[in-house]
């Protein structure tokens, strides 16, 4: 599989709406507006699903208890192509504690490369890495395996404190680095795997 064409090349910038109707400006790589932090973006499929509720809280959850997500400051932005009003509801229902974006024109998910979902009806669940100096180091493409995207930012962050230069890397469903990624068809998988059978059914009908 090749490569992310973003891995080791800078973040690119996008201004999209917040939950809140605000424009938001990602700018992880332009001068003195640069966040200098590690970022976690993380695109998913659609709000208020099972698979994309439970990945949103599981971000929000490490946010809050998991040590090497405060250490590192690391800032959480999520994206997906819902509307303000869903995504607004979306994080109040959730209590949410990071900026949730609504890409309806599917600006970042273009400017990310990011592929397409399950029976091609969606953006893929993708997460990517980037360092605090706005350099994109890790890519993970896993749209069923909702629970793999925190463990792998874990990892994530956990190389970039590391000793010497952070490295690249990029995994894919299906090859999540490992047994600890890699998530049996347990019903909440096929929850939302029927659930996206169901709107293929419906859009094919």
């Amino acid at each position: 599989m090749a490569p992310h064409p973003l891995i080791d090349k800078p973040a690119p910038s996008f201004s999209i709406p917040d939950a809140n109707g605000e424009t938001y400006k990602f700018l992880p790589e332009e001068g003195g507006k640069r966040v200098e932090k590690p970022v976690a973006l993380f695109f998913y499929p659609e709000s208020g699903t099972y698979g994309c509720t439970r990945e949103a809280c599981q971000f929000r959850d490490a946010l809050a208890e998991k040590e090497i997500f405060k250490r590192s400051d690391v800032l959480v932005v999520g994206v997906s192509p819902d509307a303000v009003s869903k995504q607004k509801a979306f994080v109040e229902k959730n209590n949410l504690s990071y900026p949730v974006l609504s890409d309806t024109d599917h600006v970042a998910s273009k400017a990310y490369s990011v592929g397409r979902g399950l029976f091609g009806l969606t953006d893929a669940r993708t997460t990517f890495v980037i360092d605090k100096d706005g350099v994109v180091r890790g890519v993970l493409s896993a749209t069923m395996n909702f629970n793999a995207h925190v463990k792998f930012v874990v990892k994530q962050l956990e190389k970039l404190q590391g000793p010497g230069s952070a490295p690249q890397q990029q995994q894919s469903e299906g090859a999540a680095g490992g047994s600890e990624n890699q998530t049996p068809v347990d019903p909440a998988v096929a929850a939302e795997r029927n659930e996206l059978g169901r709107v293929a059914g419906a859009v094919s009908a």
